[in-house]
């Protein structure tokens, strides 16, 4: 598949963690991997170092003392509606996941969770950010034999073009974003549908059949139930 922009590896990532060996352990490996992590113990510090730097992201725990994440959160998008966020919680009820993606969140993981699953994130919405040259915006991927076109809501395989509606089009962009990832469903369902009611779910999952007729040209390219959860969007290598 195609990729958007490369991410800087220097881009600074605030972390907001109360836990202090958890909040070490992150900022470590984060730097580790070449970016350059700014360590807040709390939400009222997590806004200042906001406040006083310039973010490429930012990672914020939920259950902090004095200021919780969503709170900060909400107060990081009120001065910029740009930088993604990634909350952190003990929490998988699909309340606080509802509360998280309302407070401005772009992405969250449930703790304990992989170090590896948390770079894999960080990326993935790095790529969507920022770039070496961040006025490029990518509406064309290719992925299997299929070239997709976003901003003509075609997707094409041996010169045969098949159109797609508006909620069709905007499902595969955020199903490619998310290639071989799981795409939440409430995220999915706020992003296009604006709520994710039961009557919405389901329309949801009459879309992605649809998508899965149209993929059926490459068996290498698949749409994966994850029960409960949301979809995985499997791309050969």
């Amino acid at each position: 598949m195609e990729t958007e922009t490369k991410p800087h590896d220097s881009a600074r990532i605030l972390v907001a963690e109360d836990d202090p060996n958890l909040g070490i352990i992150l900022s470590e490996y984060l730097e580790a991997k070449g970016y350059k992590p700014v360590l807040a113990k709390n939400g009222v510090e997590g806004w200042k170092e906001f406040s006083a730097g310039d973010f490429d992201c930012c990672i914020l725990d939920v259950m902090m003392p004095e200021k919780d994440g969503f709170t900060l959160g909400k107060e990081i998008r009120e001065v910029n509606k740009d930088v993604p966020i990634i909350f952190l919680t003990a929490k998988s009820m699909k309340e606080d996941t509802i509360a998280g993606f309302k407070s401005g969140g772009d992405d969250y993981i449930t703790k304990p969770f992989s170090m590896e699953e948390l770079l894999l994130r960080i990326k993935a919405i790095l790529r969507r950010t920022i770039g070496e040259e961040k006025k490029v915006i990518q509406t064309i991927w290719t992925f299997g034999d299929f070239t997709f076109d976003f901003k003509n809501q075609v997707l094409t395989i041996n010169e045969e073009e098949q159109r797609l509606t508006s909620k069709e089009n905007a499902l595969m962009k955020m199903l490619i974003q998310h290639e071989n990832q799981l795409l939440d469903r409430s995220q999915a369902l706020l992003a296009i549908w604006g709520d994710d009611s039961y009557f919405n779910s389901r329309s949801m999952d009459v879309y992605i059949a649809k998508i899965r007729k149209y993929l059926r040209a490459d068996e290498r390219v698949k749409i994966i139930n994850e029960h409960g959860k949301g979809f995985k969007f499997i791309t050969p290598d």
